[in-house]
């Protein structure tokens, strides 16, 4: 069962966005997936935490876009040797440690994916 955030189920409680069962599907998803993601609002969109630092965050905008954020948190980071594999090929990267997904039309297929990145991001990242 997912932890809930009460500031973040406000914020979708108030999301007006067309694919807003996507997002929540995509959120409860992750959040099932291991006790030790937790969330907060970030960006205005839900940001995914490991141990309290934001890791993984939506991005919105415009209305019809998806997209999910793999960041290191607010401040830059030296690399130090740092990478990450990604099999899938589903993240894009704008730097070596930010990369981001955005979403098609259906979530459907690529969910289970994007819930073992995401928590394969949280742990490489953990001390990074």
């Amino acid at each position: 069962m997912p932890r809930v955030n009460d500031d973040v189920d406000g914020f979708m409680d108030r999301l007006v966005h067309r694919r807003r069962d996507d997002i929540a599907a995509i959120r409860a998803a992750i959040l099932s997936s291991d006790k030790l993601i937790s969330e907060r609002v970030k960006w205005n969109a839900p940001s995914f935490c490991w141990n309290g630092d934001d890791r993984v965050t939506f991005r919105l905008q415009p209305g019809d876009r998806i997209e999910l954020v793999f960041h290191r948190g607010v401040a830059k980071r030296p690399l130090d040797g740092f990478s990450f594999d990604d099999p899938t090929g589903l993240l894009k990267w704008a730097t070596p440690d930010r990369g981001a997904i955005t979403f098609g039309d259906d979530i459907t297929p690529i969910l289970p994916a994007i819930v073992v990145l995401v928590r394969e991001w949280m742990v490489a990242t953990a001390d990074n």
